[in-house]
């Protein structure tokens, strides 16, 4: 009979994510690719992604034989490249999103709940 227990994952922190990131990249991939290619394919990863939200939640449909792919997978994806680009320039991704949702709170505390588009 087959285990059917799941493996429990503990949660990653932002940091925790940077560093396995970073553990993986020295273990199994060598090394970083440059910034411009890591660029190239994060824009790569996010048009597979582009292309399972236009079929699958907009007006797009599959071609042929073609089917959905695993959307997780794929946010996965482009997020491994953006931990990958953040490593490898020296961002500290966990304070940079603290920052940014400070920014954001700042200016838009109001600006989205007065919006009639989004409130009617």
């Amino acid at each position: 009979m087959a285990d059917t227990k799941k493996t429990v994952q503990p949660s990653l922190t932002v940091r925790a994510l940077q560093t396995a990131v970073d553990e993986w990249i020295k273990t199994y991939g060598v090394r970083y690719f440059a910034e411009m290619t890591n660029l190239a394919v994060l824009m790569e990863e996010v048009g597979e992604l582009a292309r399972i939200i236009s079929r699958t939640y907009g007006e797009q449909s599959f071609k042929g034989k073609e089917t959905a792919t695993d959307l997780g997978d794929e946010l996965a994806d482009v997020l491994f490249v953006l931990v990958c680009i953040a490593n490898q320039t020296g961002v500290d991704l966990e304070a940079a999103i603290s920052k940014n949702l400070q920014k954001k709170t700042a200016r838009d505390k109001h600006r989205h709940r007065n919006n009639p588009k989004l409130t009617s």
